[in-house]
């Protein structure tokens, strides 16, 4: 059977491109491995799986899904490699005083994964990392106490594990559109992806102009969205206990 294991395993898109970003991907959510296992890829996922733009669109092409779940399994199935793989081509000239985007699609989805990043940030210093992530009580015990000098992150509104967050964090909401963003004085990070991490706080994204998703947003923030579905199931549990 031919190795499926990508050669390379950071890309770039033209957006991307501009600001000197790479990224590495997963499968959105979850996923079946060819040989029938179920990985959940984003666990403390929230209301975004209602509405997460890497499970439409372009990420849907056959070839697209492929390599991201070539990727999860490279990780999965053969981890040790994979990480040495990983800090190997850091090393290139391209990545050094360039940014590496950790997942446009997934999360940090366990404890080994999440320390794996973190020893191949502290071995790329001359790089910079980001992200995103719901993984708030998992970033709690295993980052902030002692992070990566050259990893950036910002919490993303939307999960399971919302009521964790406070106003000191950096946070992250998925608004419907510009308009909305300022009109609540929020900053939006469309000019560039790195405002997330390195641009002013209260950061904001503009939704995805998907027809489907934005419908079931209806209107509302992540944040507002998730607040709503937390408070129907606190509701519907206090009306069922003794």
């Amino acid at each position: 059977m031919p190795d499926s294991r990508p050669r390379r395993l950071l890309t770039q898109n033209s957006e991307l491109r501009k600001i000197r970003v790479w990224n590495w991907t997963l499968p959105a959510l979850a996923t079946r491995l060819p040989d029938g296992r179920t990985i959940s890829t984003c666990p403390s996922a929230g209301v975004c799986a209602q509405a997460c733009f890497a499970r439409a669109g372009a990420y849907r092409f056959p070839a697209v899904a492929a390599r991201h779940v070539a990727n999860l399994a490279y990780v999965v199935d053969d981890p040790q490699q994979w990480e040495w793989h990983m800090m190997w081509e850091l090393r290139e000239d391209r990545f050094q005083g360039a940014w590496v985007r950790v997942h446009d699609a997934g999360d940090f989805f366990s404890d080994a994964y999440l320390a794996a990043w973190m020893r191949i940030m502290r071995t790329s210093p001359n790089t910079g990392f980001y992200a995103y992530t719901k993984e708030i009580a998992r970033f709690r015990r295993m980052v902030e106490p002692d992070p990566p000098p050259n990893f950036r992150w910002v919490y993303s509104w939307g999960g399971r594990d919302d009521d964790l967050l406070t106003p000191e964090d950096r946070t992250v909401d998925v608004f419907p559109d510009e308009e909305s963003i300022e009109a609540a004085g929020w900053h939006s990070q469309h000019d560039s992806d790195l405002l997330s991490v390195l641009g002013p706080p209260n950061v904001a994204c503009p939704a995805n102009n998907i027809p489907q998703l934005l419908k079931r947003q209806a209107g509302r923030t992540f944040r507002e969205w998730q607040t709503e579905v937390d408070a129907r199931r606190a509701e519907k549990k206090s009306r069922h206990s003794p």
